[in-house]
């Protein structure tokens, strides 16, 4: 069984995070800072070497200003 990280389905997740990332024209940086987290933190899912928890996703859409459904539902 492949990891889900790796599946089409979890790459277009990070796609649409990063897409989102940067419609609230925010950097790595700043929404690192907006989650208490380091820079890294975020570099690390967006290139899939992490995976996001269900309560690491509701902080980072959260700190995007996203609804979490709607950004589901891209997900198809």
């Amino acid at each position: 069984m492949t990891r889900s990280a790796f599946t089409a389905r979890y790459q277009r997740l990070r796609t649409l995070l990063i897409a989102a990332r940067k419609e609230a024209r925010m950097s790595q940086a700043d929404l690192a800072a907006k989650l208490g987290r380091p820079q890294s933190f975020v570099s690390k899912y967006e290139r899939g070497e992490r995976r996001l928890d269900v309560i690491e996703f509701l902080a980072v859409v959260e700190a995007l200003g996203i609804h979490p459904g709607k950004l589901l539902d891209r997900l198809g």
